[in-house]
Formats: C-alpha cells, sequence, structure tokens
C-alpha cells in the first residue's frame, strides 16, 4: 500500500486517513490485536507494528511515543493554559493504555480523569472553543507520529 514508512506516517498521521488505512487493512484481513499478538508486542503502537512487519522496523510501545510526543512536542504543549495542558496530558495517557481510538472527541472528554475537568463545553472553552480543541488534539496526533 506504501513504498516507504516515511509514506505510511505521512498518512497515518491524520486521524481520517489512519482511519482509511485501518479499514483497508481490516479488508484484507490484517487485525493489530492478532498482529500484536503475532510479534509478543501487546503495547506497541499500530503503526510501529506495521512498520515492523512490512519495512523491519524497530518497534516502539505507545509508552514510547507519548514520552517522546512529551519531550519534543514542548513547544505545542507550552502554548496551552494548564489546563488545556493536563487534558493533553490525560489524552495521551489514556492513548497509552488504549491506543489512538482514545482520541474521539466529543466521547473521550466524558471519561474520567478527563471528564472531571468538566463537561464537553467547559473542556472546551480550555481550549478557547471546540474548533481549537479539535485541532489541538489533531496536532498532538501529530507529534505522535513525527519520528
Amino acid at each position: 500500500m506504501y513504498r516507504s514508512a516515511a509514506d505510511l506516517r505521512a498518512k497515518w498521521s491524520a486521524p481520517d486517513e489512519r482511519a482509511a488505512i485501518i479499514a483497508a487493512l481490516e479488508e484484507r484481513g490484517i487485525s493489530f490485536e492478532e498482529l500484536a499478538e503475532a510479534a509478543k508486542q501487546p503495547d506497541a503502537d499500530p503503526f510501529d507494528l506495521l512498520c515492523h512487519v512490512a519495512y523491519s522496523a524497530p518497534i516502539r510501545s505507545r509508552r514510547e511515543r507519548a514520552e517522546a510526543t512529551r519531550i519534543d512536542g514542548q513547544a505545542f504543549f507550552d502554548r496551552f493554559t494548564n489546563g488545556a495542558r493536563q487534558v493533553l496530558n490525560e489524552l495521551l495517557e489514556k492513548y497509552v493504555e488504549f491506543g489512538t481510538a482514545q482520541f474521539q472527541i466529543p466521547d473521550i472528554l466524558k471519561v474520567p480523569p478527563i471528564s472531571e475537568r468538566g463537561n464537553v463545553i467547559e473542556i472546551a472553552d480550555l481550549f478557547g472553543g471546540p474548533e481549537k480543541l479539535r485541532e489541538a488534539v489533531g496536532e498532538l496526533q501529530q507529534l505522535l507520529y513525527v519520528a
């Protein structure tokens, strides 16, 4: 489907493109759960599993990706108020536990500990409104796959 890991990364970092890739793989009978089990890497990010299988790239865990995002994306996090930064960090922790499905807005905002910051509107206001929240979450997802 993609000639290189860089080509795949360019598409994978965008949520809509990632969903299309996952759907195409599922149509071909490729399951990330089975792939993780076969590689004995239950905490690996699906992107890393694909790159490992297709391009012999090293596998990174979701925790490793999240920590690299926090370090390399410090300027991104610094743009936000403390409350918004906390929400972004909690989103990263949800990603570490459960994967990229955790970036579904507004559903994830209704799950503790994020929901403890208020209702969906109050949380969106931490970012300057719903559109700014979506932009921030989209950029966070892109940062996860920078390297």
